[in-house]
């Protein structure tokens, strides 16, 4: 495995994160076997990832409970440990959003579920429309100076939201946010005309979620087929990327990976870890073999006229198609 520093901190981190959102059994989609997701854990941690992300709405805090027993018997001090707020976590007012209250009582409780003292990355799930950016930014930078969280993060929003975001902290001398989670991949790329060019010029870290597109970028589908199993089944997230020019770009994607001896997965996440920008994409695995295969894209090269190959039949556009 190789490390990074995430953004422009010192916290090093694997150059692949094990996202846990697949920990629970809130959807069909999930593990829905505690044992078995911990196992993925261990061999994850085996192979050289340090770098965990769940959230708190993951199945209601299942997610955070399984991960929380997994890494009980590892050296905390060399985990860095990643969880977010926003979703609604029950019925009722003060169950949702940024509020210094919500944020308060929802980093509580995913520290008990955690089982720890503390997060290493503590991030902002959603942008809020409720809440002042200023209480939220200084509901988090007194959980800094408490202790209980060491970063701070963001995910998914507008770069003119996380623009404000970041400069009212700078004003405000409050703790900013070192890294941002956006929807990144080869086949979307519409954060190349928004969030992506602020993170590269403020110093911000990216750690990218859906790598594969939902497993598009996997080659488990057929272009002439009608998928019958998995995400795209039952998932219009995963079948909207079925397009004439996402179809190219797969077609360039397998072609190099048979050239290196690898898979379609491997030569995808290869092409996120050569992005200058991109710190360490977040992947999902459902099993120990597709772990496996994942972190064997960190020793796949690509050289530069690989890389345009990839790209040249997306013209990345902000707000990507589909999204309005």
């Amino acid at each position: 495995m190789e490390y990074t520093t995430l953004g422009e901190t010192g916290l090093e981190v694997s150059r692949l994160c094990l996202g846990c959102m697949n920990f629970g059994s809130a959807e069909p989609w999930m593990i829905d076997d505690e044992e078995q997701s911990i196992e993925i854990v261990e061999r994850a941690l085996d192979l050289g990832i340090n770098f965990l992300d769940t959230a708190n709405v993951y199945s209601r805090g299942e997610s955070e409970e399984i991960v929380g027993r997994a890494i009980e018997p590892y050296d905390r001090d060399e985990l860095a440990i990643a969880t977010k707020v926003f979703g609604r976590m029950g019925d009722g007012p003060n169950r949702q959003g940024l509020s210094r209250k919500h944020i308060f009582d929802q980093c509580r409780a995913s520290l008990e579920r955690l089982g720890t003292d503390y997060v290493d990355l503590y991030q902002i799930h959603r942008w809020d429309e409720e809440t002042p950016i200023e209480e939220t930014l200084r509901a988090l930078d007194a959980l800094i100076d408490e202790g209980v969280v060491r970063y701070v993060g963001a995910s998914t929003m507008t770069a003119y939201q996380f623009t404000k975001a970041l400069y009212t902290a700078d004003v405000e001398h409050l703790e900013r946010f070192v890294c941002m989670q956006p929807e990144y991949n080869a086949v979307d790329r519409h954060e190349e005309a928004n969030l992506l060019p602020v993170c590269a010029g403020e110093g911000v870290g990216v750690i990218p979620w859906s790598p594969l597109a939902g497993g598009f970028l996997t080659g488990k589908y057929d272009q002439d087929d009608d998928p019958d199993e998995g995400r795209a089944a039952t998932d219009e997230y995963t079948r909207r990327r079925f397009t004439d020019e996402n179809w190219d770009v797969l077609e360039v994607i397998e072609e190099l990976a048979q050239e290196r001896g690898a898979t379609a997965a491997q030569v995808s996440l290869a092409w996120l870890l050569h992005k200058d920008v991109v710190d360490a994409p977040i992947v999902g695995p459902r099993s120990i073999d597709h772990l496996e295969e994942n972190v064997g894209a960190v020793g796949v090269e690509l050289t530069e006229g690989d890389l345009e190959r990839i790209e040249e039949p997306i013209d990345p556009r902000w707000p990507a198609p589909g999204k309005n």
